[in-house]
């Protein structure tokens, strides 16, 4: 199987298998996929850590809004006495004003950001350094495990509204958001190897031969970015190794020039007596009193 190491600029992103004989057409949008899922996990557990901490989201009218004003203004919240964590709720303001800061208890809470980081961790880029390979059933699986969390805690459910629904049901609008800018439309991506743009309409094969025991570095990115830039030849570590063994060389020239210009005189090559001793077989002798 050919294992190929996805990057999206100069950062690693996952370990994808596949075969050689597999169309680009196919691999290009699954590798698309797998991105964007996991943009879509890490979305979730950021909504997920903070539903942890100060409850279910607001109304959208009174976001932003202090208990005061909803008060004044007459806002109805019908979803909040329905969607009580269990254990009961321990209040937490939440300064941004987007939460009504009736938090779940310290036991359910850690469900939820427990459940988060083994699922961060099970799909993070240390899987690549690791040589694990991710596949789009990994991460689906991680974010059952999380709804399957929210769940435990939330046993009646979220509001329709709350961005943790939104990212469960792939119903988020992520229009005018910064994390719109790293989505990837399946339409729209490239991959590129050896600073080739991999057509869809070939295989894999036809660029990296039918070895099926390869290992590529690949970078996805986005239409119209052009060529992305190219690897360096020698790896970070090699790099470092390099410079400490130039660092090293350079300092053992200045302590050559820093020496003393009759220093070799004390050297054993330098003994003018060396060899009538060597002769007379008083070389090497040592005294030490009875």
């Amino acid at each position: 199987m050919v294992k190929l190491h996805i990057k999206r600029g100069d950062a690693s992103v996952f370990l994808y298998e596949t075969t050689t004989a597999i169309e680009l057409s196919e691999l290009i949008p699954e590798i698309i996929r797998i991105i964007n899922m996991r943009l879509r996990l890490q979305r979730l557990c950021d909504e997920v850590s903070m539903l942890a901490e100060f409850g279910i989201a607001k109304p959208v009218e009174a976001v932003g809004l202090t208990d005061e004003q909803v008060s004044e203004m007459k806002i109805k919240d019908e979803w909040t006495p329905k969607c009580y964590p269990s254990g009961g709720p321990v209040y937490n303001r939440d300064d941004i004003g987007r939460r009504t800061g009736n938090a779940p208890n310290d036991k359910m809470a850690e469900v939820l950001t427990k459940t988060c980081a083994e699922a961060m961790a099970a799909t993070s880029k240390d899987t690549a350094k690791a040589n694990k390979c991710l596949t789009l059933k990994d991460i689906t699986d991680e974010m059952d495990k999380v709804k399957g969390a929210v769940m435990i805690v939330y046993p009646m459910g979220l509001p329709p509204y709350d961005e943790v629904e939104h990212c469960l049901n792939d119903t988020e609008n992520l229009a005018g958001r910064q994390a719109a800018l790293h989505v990837i439309p399946e339409e729209d991506g490239q991959l590129w190897w050896a600073g080739k743009d991999m057509q869809r309409s070939k295989k894999l094969h036809e660029y990296i031969g039918k070895n099926e025991k390869t290992k590529l570095i690949c970078k996805i990115q986005k239409k119209g970015g052009g060529a992305p830039v190219r690897e360096p030849v020698v790896s970070e570590q090699q790099q470092k190794e390099m410079m400490a063994y130039a660092y090293k060389k350079n300092e053992e020239y200045k302590k050559l020039e820093e020496a003393d210009d009759n220093a070799y005189l004390n050297a054993p090559w330098a003994d003018s007596g060396a060899l009538k001793r060597s002769m007379h077989g008083g070389g090497n002798i040592g005294w030490k009193p009875r």
